[in-house]
């Protein structure tokens, strides 16, 4: 009987279908889970969107507290909860002078297509798909010096602005820009305020990234892209002071670093 009881209370702490998760845990950091086909997951008392096959993914903030509780429950009603630890980055202040006064501060009759560019990305980040395209990992789309880092503080004309919440590589007009990941393109807009040409994919379980400044643009509203396919061009469309590529990375409206996400750049690319 003593046996028996031994062997219940293992199967209870060591359930059968342990989870396992991959990534970076820290501010920023994607992470991609597994665990039971039928489980539900939350992060810090909140919902994870969770596929057939049991794959989730979650990311920590700009500014996430250095610890977080992810709790999955499993078909069976057993419960795994992981206590994790989430290490800080430091950001750096970046002072960029010289823009035209109205792109800083905009004019009353450009607030309305502000507002409603807006709109259109939120509905973007709002989505959740049940597709897991994250799954085929991610890459850089360009490669070339890193000329605006995740989190960073910009100060445009002496005005504080909102943190930077993506990647900035320069590149020259007209370089090639390729999907990071597997995805739907999501949104196709070809002359934003701010961002110009802008792309927008859906990589599932509400994980989407944009493309921003773009000169062209390669790819439909709705099409199905691999890892690698075409987007577009490298431009200078928006507001910029040269030809760059903008990459942000979010989960459900919470900004990640897609620096974390793709890994190091190629060494001789590489340059800040």
């Amino acid at each position: 009987m003593r046996a028996l009881w031994f062997l219940v209370a293992l199967c209870i702490a060591f359930p059968a279908h342990a989870v396992d998760l991959s990534g970076q845990f820290v501010q920023g950091g994607l992470v991609v889970g597994q665990a039971a086909p039928g489980s539900m997951v939350t992060l810090d008392g909140l919902g994870v969107d969770v596929a057939a096959n049991g794959a989730f993914v979650f990311g920590f903030g700009r500014d996430a507290k250095v610890k977080a509780q992810l709790v999955v429950t499993g078909p069976d009603g057993g419960r795994e909860v992981r206590d994790l630890s989430v290490a800080a980055q430091t950001y750096k202040i970046q002072h960029i002078d010289g823009l035209p006064e109205r792109k800083v501060t905009p004019a009353p009759e450009d607030l309305k297509r502000i507002q409603d560019d807006n709109a259109k990305i939120a509905a973007v980040r709002a989505l959740s798909t049940p597709k897991t395209h994250f799954l085929s990992g991610f890459v850089w789309p360009v490669t070339g010096p890193i000329s605006g880092v995740f989190g960073s503080q910009r100060i445009l004309n002496g005005e504080p602005k909102n943190p930077h919440n993506g990647v900035d590589v320069a590149a020259p007009t007209g370089t090639p820009i390729v999907a990071p990941a597997a995805g739907v393109v999501v949104l196709v807009h070809d002359d934003m305020f701010y961002t110009g040409k802008t792309v927008m994919i859906d990589h599932g379980l509400g994980l989407t990234s944009v493309y921003a400044h773009m000169n062209s643009i390669a790819v439909a509203d709705g099409q199905a892209v691999a890892q690698g396919a075409p987007l577009g061009t490298v431009g200078a469309s928006g507001r910029v002071t040269g030809a760059h590529l903008h990459w942000g990375l979010t989960w459900k409206g919470t900004h990640l670093d897609p620096k974390l996400a793709a890994g190091s750049m190629p060494a001789e690319n590489a340059q800040n």
